[in-house]
């Protein structure tokens, strides 16, 4: 079973490999839910912590987590705009775990104007999206997941509708504390768009590891973005993010995303453009029995920076 569910995992990702990726729509799948995730650099596919909103990154890690987990998540963003989350995990006999989650962001108000510029109102807008995930342990080292999704868009009176999913595939050496992820993210398609013209879901393609040093509290991850976008440099590609573990209880983390970075540079007169902190990440988290709170600091957007906070409750 397991050489099968590898074998078509990849044979999918050699046909989407060939895809470039042109203009997408629900871009808001791309912002992080996970705020440890966040504080690394805003992805990571390879992380193995008992955390519920790993499943919004990649689903074949949930199985690390506690049978019953609730999570409740909340991101600022721009000036009016708000983004939520939520995850709910079981387990499904000694190999398994099942879980749903929804995500939604609200842009706000926003005025509404003629091609002269003549206000004629204002207008709202909003996307959500709706998942279920399952997750196999496939053997000892080997984890698969998929999470399947029911995508909205709303703006103002237009509105489009998609369908995806993600595939995720996890190594993890335990003894070495080796962890290595593939995962494809918004698999998928619009079933309706906003008026006659189809857009692209915001593929992902995703190769990334994790890897404690030993007798160390560090804990270093990179993960490769966009592998099936190669317009872009290799650093632009690249996300790098450590981790300094306090214990059992406490930890600290630091990230670098290259694409933010590069995506958000703005001109600063004569010294050329600048991306002013952004694509730099912090955060931290207190992880108790059944209580755990994680925070985390990060630019998406050129005008505020954002908080992400995620709170988890073993019930």
């Amino acid at each position: 079973m397991k050489k099968v569910v590898f074998t078509v995992f990849c044979a999918l990702l050699a046909t989407i490999m060939q895809a470039q990726e042109s203009r997408t729509a629900f871009n808001f799948l791309r912002l992080p839910v996970s705020a440890h995730v966040a504080a690394l650099g805003g992805d990571n596919i390879s992380l193995q912590d008992n955390d519920a909103t790993l499943l919004f990154h990649n689903p074949a890690l949930v199985n690390n987590v506690s049978d019953r987990t609730l999570s409740l998540n909340m991101m600022t963003y721009m000036e009016g705009c708000f983004t939520g989350s939520a995850a709910f995990l079981r387990a499904a006999g000694e190999r398994g775990t099942w879980g749903v989650s929804g995500r939604f962001i609200n842009y706000g108000e926003m005025t509404e104007t003629t091609l002269t510029g003549e206000q004629t109102g204002t207008f709202s807008a909003h996307d959500i999206a709706l998942g279920g995930t399952f997750a196999y342990a496939l053997s000892d080292h080997f984890s698969g997941g998929i999470t399947a999704k029911f995508i909205g868009s709303y703006i103002g009176q237009y509105s489009s509708l998609a369908a995806g999913v993600d595939l995720g595939l996890n190594y993890y050496h335990q003894a070495s504390e080796w962890s290595v992820s593939l995962v494809a993210r918004n698999l998928g398609g619009q079933l309706t768009a906003y008026e006659d013209d189809f857009e692209r879901m915001p593929l992902d393609v995703q190769l990334g590891a994790t890897k404690r040093l030993t007798g160390s509290p560090l804990r270093f991850s990179a993960t490769l973005v966009r592998l099936n976008d190669w317009e872009y440099g290799i650093g632009k590609h690249l996300v790098i993010g450590a981790d300094l573990l306090l214990g059992t209880q406490f930890y600290l983390s630091a990230g670098y995303n290259g694409m933010r970075a590069s995506e958000m540079k703005i001109s600063s007169g004569e010294d050329g453009a600048s991306s002013h902190g952004a694509g730099l990440s912090l955060g931290g988290g207190l992880q108790l029995e059944r209580l755990k709170l994680h925070l985390a600091y990060a630019k998406y957007h050129v005008s505020a920076p954002s908080l992400l906070i995620n709170l988890s409750y073993q019930l």
